[in-house]
């Protein structure tokens, strides 16, 4: 960190599974930039504007900054992320226009619909945009008893992409009788495929609360500070975005903190291309850096099981982390370490929090004679408010009552395997934490790592290491082998996994692939007649507080350098703070009929007797769409991209028109407080 001129500051925010992160940025010198101050806090799951608090009065502390100095506020969440992990989100209506039942069915819509209302009224358009008649009779008769009932709608309209008229107009009715915000599936998307178009409506009107009350409670915490600065938003593809354009189309925040990293580590080692690899607290986040710009799925991002039509990072998500579980593999007869994909409680941390009561239980049971099942691991309240325990079963609200804010250790909190799977019931709604042994107690009883109590750790570490493999022996020598036989299995499923994505990237069955005997002989480097080597094309860049610890055995392994930026513990914050807006526009011209050439760009529908006009006029009207929206997503100046890509077809040696599709892409740099 370095000391950089005042005035300049921009502060970053990124809130991970573990900490939320803060880092004050300063845009001199020219070109490069300086990381001015950095802060971490807890993050805090039952209300993320805490733990958003914390870290940002620590970096203002830290570099002693004038509030009235930030010229840009921009953040990074794994809100949108978590919600449609967890199923969670506003009760909304699904309203079809030209759908019938039976399109519930296809892309997971009725899945993800579960019991919210759907209504279907007649209308919708062809796939030239020629309308069929619209009748939203039942959309009205419905609405009195839904605006009570709901805290949305979703509107999607039979090809609205080619023609979103019908999609407007049932936008417009639900705004006249009602005070509740609608998503129309024209406004997120110009790919065809009604459905998933319909299932990503669906999902970002469920979100629109949920983002806007994160979005006010930081606006309103960095107003109490006497930050006036601009709040932007970091999309799933990396761009930014206005507080406002986010609160309307959350559901483009998906993968927003993963985005926001690989930003980060462009910015932080001027590689253009790289794996990168991104090791958080309960997570390992790896994607492919190619050409300075992080690899998109082409498919649309998948979250919760669901394929959406949300253009995001090309990422692939692992239950790797500092905080993982660390158990051993029932049943093996040779010890193997299993860790994750479960976030436990580093007993290292449970003991800051809550001091004797988590180091007093580990010496009673090490003054055991024999090491027990449970050993190691409690059980305590996460604090989340009382109405989210409602509709607990008798089992569940039973044992939760034994439960409260002081970990209370399992061998004598559990008295059957039943209760096992009550409590992981109890874990699963968010109600209860689980402390017990991680990669992050093993680097601290080493002395690897000093955040919280390395004493915990230590006799956590010595709790596991004289438990006992299939065949009696003890799994470690002693408490430091057992913690470096953990971290060195953290380096190697890091390298499975970078691995894993590279093989996905190449087009082959990743996981298969690297569970192959021939590549994991190459790992292993055993000597024999015939020796293999697996190695990248490119570098790994390492993220996260633990890379350097855990990163630092990957070359040989991976078969190129590995390299760790010194502010990897804040890429993602500083990734949110560093980006471009980048909106993309789409048009199309199609023939609906021989000498017909028909304009189709968001609600501009056009038509043309000539080729050359309509594509003319397609590529301006995008043009001025991508400028109007990259303004109202928050940039100052812009420059416009533009690429066009036809179809057509050769008959009799004559070149036949089919269609046109032209796509402006308008990027910059944010507005920034004056």
């Amino acid at each position: 960190m370095t000391a950089a001129d005042p005035s300049s500051l921009f502060l970053g925010i990124d809130t991970g599974g573990t900490y939320t992160d803060a880092v004050l940025w300063s845009d001199l010198p020219a070109g490069s930039g300086t990381v001015v101050a950095k802060a971490k806090a807890l993050t805090t799951r039952h209300d993320l504007a805490v733990g958003i608090a914390g870290a940002v009065d620590a970096v203002m502390e830290k570099a002693a900054a004038d509030p009235g100095a930030i010229k840009l506020v921009s953040m990074s969440t794994t809100l949108a992320t978590n919600a449609l992990v967890e199923g969670q989100g506003g009760r909304v209506c699904l309203v079809m226009i030209g759908f019938g039942e039976q399109d519930l069915a296809r892309d997971g819509l009725k899945t993800a619909l579960g019991s919210d209302p759907v209504v279907f009224c007649p209308g919708g358009h062809d796939t030239h945009g020629n309308a069929v008649d619209l009748d939203l009779a039942a959309l009205e008769a419905a609405l009195p008893e839904l605006a009570g009932g709901v805290s949305g709608f979703a509107v999607c309209a039979y090809f609205a992409t080619r023609n979103p008229v019908h999609e407007i107009a049932a936008r417009d009715l639900i705004r006249q009788r009602t005070d509740l915000p609608v998503t129309a599936s024209h406004e997120l998307s110009a790919k065809l495929g009604g459905p998933r178009r319909a299932l990503t409506t669906l999902l970002n009107a469920r979100l629109i609360s949920m983002i806007d009350r994160l979005v006010a409670a930081t606006e309103g915490f960095l107003a109490k500070r006497g930050v006036a600065a601009p709040l932007m938003v970091v999309r799933g593809d990396g761009a930014l975005v206005s507080a406002a354009f986010a609160r309307q189309r959350p559901i483009e925040t998906i993968l927003s903190g993963p985005a926001a990293s690989i930003v980060g580590a462009r910015h932080m080692t001027g590689l253009d291309d790289a794996v990168v690899s991104d090791i958080g607290g309960t997570t390992t986040d790896v994607a492919v850096l190619e050409k300075g710009r992080p690899r998109l799925d082409p498919e649309g991002a998948t979250v919760g099981g669901f394929r959406t039509m949300v253009e995001a990072v090309a990422m692939r998500t692992f239950g790797l982390g500092g905080d993982s579980e660390v158990a051993l593999q029932d049943g093996a007869l040779e010890p193997r370490l299993v860790l994750g994909p479960h976030r436990l409680v580093p007993l290292a941390l449970a003991a800051v929090q809550h001091g004797q009561a988590v180091t007093r239980e580990l010496e009673r049971q090490l003054r055991a004679p024999n090491a027990g099942r449970l050993d190691g691991r409690f059980a305590f309240r996460t604090g989340i408010p009382e109405r989210f325990a409602a509709g607990l079963g008798r089992s569940e609200a039973r044992l939760y009552e034994t439960i409260d804010a002081t970990p209370r250790p399992l061998d004598t909190l559990l008295a059957s395997n039943a209760q096992n799977a009550t409590l992981k019931r109890l874990v699963a709604r968010w109600l209860v934490h689980i402390a017990g042994f991680t990669p992050s107690d093993a680097a601290h009883a080493l002395g690897l790592q000093a955040n919280w109590e390395a004493g915990a750790a230590r006799l956590g570490a010595e709790l596991f290491a004289r438990k006992r493999g299939g065949r009696g022996q003890l799994i470690a020598e002693s408490a430091e082998a057992f913690c470096a036989l953990v971290l060195e299995a953290v380096t190697r499923r890091s390298a499975e996994y970078v691995l894993e994505t590279a093989f996905v990237e190449d087009g082959m069955d990743g996981a298969a692939t690297v569970s192959n005997a021939l590549v994991q002989n190459a790992l292993d480097t055993r000597q024999g007649v015939v020796r293999f080597a697996v190695a990248l094309d490119r570098p790994v860049i390492g993220l996260g507080a633990s890379a350097p610890l855990h990163y630092k055995g990957l070359p040989p392994l991976v078969g190129n350098r590995c390299v760790v930026p010194p502010d990897t513990d804040v890429a993602n914050a500083l990734g949110a703070v560093v980006g471009q807006v980048r909106i993309a526009v789409e048009a199309l011209v199609s023939q609906p009929e021989q000498g017909l050439f028909r304009l189709s760009c968001a609600s501009a529908v056009r038509d043309f007797e000539e080729e050359e006009p309509a594509v003319a006029a397609a590529e301006a009207e995008a043009r001025a769409l991508a400028a109007r929206r990259a303004a109202e997503a928050g940039a100052a100046e812009v420059e416009i991209a533009v690429s066009r890509e036809f179809r057509v077809s050769v008959v009799d040696g004559r070149r036949m028109f089919v269609e046109a599709g032209i796509v402006a892409v308008a990027s910059g740099r944010p507005r920034v407080a004056v």
